[in-house]
Protein backbone atom coordinates (compact mmCIF):
# COMPACT_ATOMS: atom_id res chain seq x y z
CA UNK A 1 0.00 0.00 0.00
CA UNK A 2 1.12 3.60 -0.91
CA UNK A 3 1.91 5.75 2.03
CA UNK A 4 -0.37 7.81 2.63
CA UNK A 5 1.16 10.99 4.25
CA UNK A 6 1.29 14.42 2.89
CA UNK A 7 2.96 17.69 3.78
CA UNK A 8 1.30 21.54 3.25
CA UNK A 9 2.42 24.75 4.42
CA UNK A 10 0.33 28.05 4.13
CA UNK A 11 1.92 31.31 4.68
CA UNK A 12 -0.38 34.40 4.90
CA UNK A 13 0.01 38.35 5.92
CA UNK A 14 -1.61 36.44 9.32
CA UNK A 15 -0.78 33.33 9.84
CA UNK A 16 2.57 31.19 8.89
CA UNK A 17 1.60 27.01 9.08
CA UNK A 18 2.78 24.15 8.64
CA UNK A 19 1.23 20.74 8.79
CA UNK A 20 2.25 16.99 8.01
CA UNK A 21 -0.18 14.25 8.23
CA UNK A 22 0.40 10.05 8.06
CA UNK A 23 -2.88 8.47 8.00
CA UNK A 24 -1.76 5.11 8.62
CA UNK A 25 0.22 6.32 12.08
CA UNK A 26 0.32 5.58 15.30
CA UNK A 27 -1.81 8.47 16.49
CA UNK A 28 1.89 10.65 17.46
CA UNK A 29 0.97 14.27 17.37
CA UNK A 30 2.97 17.37 18.10
CA UNK A 31 1.00 20.80 18.43
CA UNK A 32 2.39 24.07 18.54
CA UNK A 33 0.28 26.81 18.05
CA UNK A 34 0.12 28.90 21.12
CA UNK A 35 -2.99 27.79 21.77
CA UNK A 36 -2.89 25.53 24.01
CA UNK A 37 -6.99 24.37 24.32
CA UNK A 38 -6.90 24.00 20.65
CA UNK A 39 -3.57 21.99 20.70
CA UNK A 40 -5.64 20.21 23.16
CA UNK A 41 -8.12 19.43 20.69
CA UNK A 42 -5.99 18.08 17.97
CA UNK A 43 -4.12 15.92 19.96
CA UNK A 44 -7.41 14.26 20.75
CA UNK A 45 -8.03 14.54 16.60
CA UNK A 46 -4.44 12.40 16.25
CA UNK A 47 -4.86 9.95 19.16
CA UNK A 48 -8.64 8.59 18.27
CA UNK A 49 -8.20 8.84 14.24
CA UNK A 50 -4.79 7.04 15.05
CA UNK A 51 -3.18 9.59 12.61
CA UNK A 52 0.42 11.19 13.09
CA UNK A 53 0.19 14.57 13.11
CA UNK A 54 2.68 17.80 13.23
CA UNK A 55 1.00 21.31 13.11
CA UNK A 56 3.15 24.23 13.69
CA UNK A 57 1.24 27.25 13.79
CA UNK A 58 2.25 30.93 14.00
CA UNK A 59 -0.14 33.73 13.72
CA UNK A 60 -1.75 37.40 15.20
CA UNK A 61 -2.59 36.26 18.19
CA UNK A 62 -2.08 40.11 19.44
CA UNK A 63 -5.43 40.77 17.44
CA UNK A 64 -6.93 37.20 18.24
CA UNK A 65 -6.99 33.68 18.04
CA UNK A 66 -9.70 33.85 14.70
CA UNK A 67 -6.91 33.97 11.67
CA UNK A 68 -4.82 31.30 13.48
CA UNK A 69 -7.74 28.81 14.71
CA UNK A 70 -9.31 29.32 11.24
CA UNK A 71 -6.19 28.50 9.02
CA UNK A 72 -4.69 25.92 11.01
CA UNK A 73 -8.46 24.05 10.02
CA UNK A 74 -8.06 25.33 6.47
CA UNK A 75 -4.49 23.54 6.59
CA UNK A 76 -5.50 20.40 8.48
CA UNK A 77 -8.15 20.45 5.38
CA UNK A 78 -5.56 20.46 2.98
CA UNK A 79 -2.95 18.06 4.27
CA UNK A 80 -6.18 15.59 4.78
CA UNK A 81 -7.27 15.75 1.01
CA UNK A 82 -3.63 15.78 -0.33
CA UNK A 83 -2.99 12.28 1.73
CA UNK A 84 -6.29 10.95 0.19
CA UNK A 85 -4.92 11.21 -3.07
CA UNK A 86 -7.39 9.72 -5.39
CA UNK A 87 -9.57 8.37 -2.71
CA UNK A 88 -9.62 4.72 -4.02
CA UNK A 89 -10.18 2.26 -1.91
CA UNK A 90 -11.37 4.56 1.11
CA UNK A 91 -14.45 3.63 3.39
CA UNK A 92 -15.30 7.56 2.60
CA UNK A 93 -18.05 7.65 5.36
CA UNK A 94 -17.46 7.58 9.05
CA UNK A 95 -19.21 8.33 11.97
CA UNK A 96 -18.66 7.98 15.73
CA UNK A 97 -20.77 9.10 18.87
CA UNK A 98 -18.11 10.09 22.22
CA UNK A 99 -19.03 10.63 25.79
CA UNK A 100 -17.42 12.48 28.30
CA UNK A 101 -18.94 12.55 31.89
CA UNK A 102 -22.29 14.64 31.29
CA UNK A 103 -21.40 15.45 27.50
CA UNK A 104 -22.41 13.10 24.31
CA UNK A 105 -21.52 14.46 20.92
CA UNK A 106 -22.21 12.44 17.53
CA UNK A 107 -19.63 13.53 14.37
CA UNK A 108 -21.15 12.00 11.14
CA UNK A 109 -18.88 12.64 8.08
CA UNK A 110 -18.35 12.16 4.05
CA UNK A 111 -15.41 12.41 2.00
CA UNK A 112 -17.70 13.91 -0.67
CA UNK A 113 -15.79 16.25 -2.69
CA UNK A 114 -18.92 18.59 -1.44
CA UNK A 115 -17.61 20.76 1.48
CA UNK A 116 -20.69 20.88 3.97
CA UNK A 117 -20.73 22.17 7.36
CA UNK A 118 -24.04 21.35 9.94
CA UNK A 119 -22.93 22.31 13.49
CA UNK A 120 -25.19 21.61 15.72
CA UNK A 121 -23.96 23.09 18.90
CA UNK A 122 -24.48 24.77 22.07
CA UNK A 123 -21.50 25.96 24.68
CA UNK A 124 -22.94 26.91 28.05
CA UNK A 125 -19.99 29.34 28.34
CA UNK A 126 -18.26 31.67 25.73
CA UNK A 127 -14.46 30.48 27.02
CA UNK A 128 -12.73 28.02 27.95
CA UNK A 129 -9.65 29.54 29.72
CA UNK A 130 -8.74 31.79 27.12
CA UNK A 131 -9.84 30.36 24.54
CA UNK A 132 -12.96 31.16 22.64
CA UNK A 133 -15.05 28.81 22.08
CA UNK A 134 -17.28 30.02 18.97
CA UNK A 135 -14.09 29.63 17.17
CA UNK A 136 -14.28 26.07 17.50
CA UNK A 137 -16.97 26.44 14.12
CA UNK A 138 -14.64 28.80 12.53
CA UNK A 139 -11.69 25.77 12.14
CA UNK A 140 -14.20 23.12 11.51
CA UNK A 141 -15.76 25.81 8.46
CA UNK A 142 -12.26 25.63 7.35
CA UNK A 143 -11.68 22.05 7.49
CA UNK A 144 -15.03 21.33 5.83
CA UNK A 145 -14.17 23.59 2.77
CA UNK A 146 -10.45 22.20 2.20
CA UNK A 147 -10.69 18.85 2.95
CA UNK A 148 -14.29 18.89 0.55
CA UNK A 149 -16.24 16.95 2.87
CA UNK A 150 -19.55 17.06 4.01
CA UNK A 151 -19.63 17.29 8.45
CA UNK A 152 -22.37 16.68 10.71
CA UNK A 153 -21.59 17.68 14.30
CA UNK A 154 -23.92 17.31 17.03
CA UNK A 155 -23.77 17.89 20.65
CA UNK A 156 -26.87 15.59 22.21
CA UNK A 157 -26.11 16.64 25.42
CA UNK A 158 -23.64 18.47 28.23
CA UNK A 159 -23.35 21.05 31.10
CA UNK A 160 -19.71 22.02 30.25
CA UNK A 161 -18.14 23.99 27.70
CA UNK A 162 -14.61 21.93 27.83
CA UNK A 163 -16.36 18.63 27.80
CA UNK A 164 -18.79 19.42 25.14
CA UNK A 165 -15.37 20.47 22.77
CA UNK A 166 -13.70 17.28 24.08
CA UNK A 167 -16.06 14.76 23.03
CA UNK A 168 -16.36 16.82 19.61
CA UNK A 169 -12.53 16.34 18.41
CA UNK A 170 -12.54 12.61 20.03
CA UNK A 171 -15.78 11.48 17.83
CA UNK A 172 -14.22 13.73 14.75
CA UNK A 173 -10.87 11.84 14.74
CA UNK A 174 -12.61 8.37 15.13
CA UNK A 175 -15.24 9.60 12.29
CA UNK A 176 -11.97 10.09 10.45
CA UNK A 177 -10.43 6.68 11.16
CA UNK A 178 -13.54 4.97 10.17
CA UNK A 179 -13.66 7.35 6.64
CA UNK A 180 -10.30 7.43 5.67
CA UNK A 181 -9.58 3.17 6.35
CA UNK A 182 -8.97 1.16 2.90
CA UNK A 183 -12.02 -1.02 2.96
CA UNK A 184 -10.23 -4.07 1.30
CA UNK A 185 -13.13 -5.11 -1.03
CA UNK A 186 -13.15 -1.89 -3.05
CA UNK A 187 -9.12 -1.60 -2.85
CA UNK A 188 -8.93 -0.36 -6.13
CA UNK A 189 -12.19 1.52 -6.65
CA UNK A 190 -13.52 4.75 -6.08
CA UNK A 191 -16.06 4.53 -3.31
CA UNK A 192 -19.02 6.13 -5.58
CA UNK A 193 -21.21 5.46 -7.85
CA UNK A 194 -20.10 8.25 -10.45
CA UNK A 195 -17.28 6.84 -10.12
CA UNK A 196 -15.43 10.20 -9.23
CA UNK A 197 -15.38 12.01 -6.23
Amino acid sequence: MKKRIAQVERVTKETQIKAEINLDGQGDSSIKADLPFLEHMLEQVARHGMFDLTILAKGDLEIDAHHTVEDVGIVLGQALEKALGDKIGITRFGSAYVPLDESLSRVVLDFSGRPGLEFNVTFPRSRVGEFDIDLLQEFFQGFVNHAKATIHIDNIRGGNSHHIAETIFKAFGKALKMAVTIDPRQADKIPSTKELI
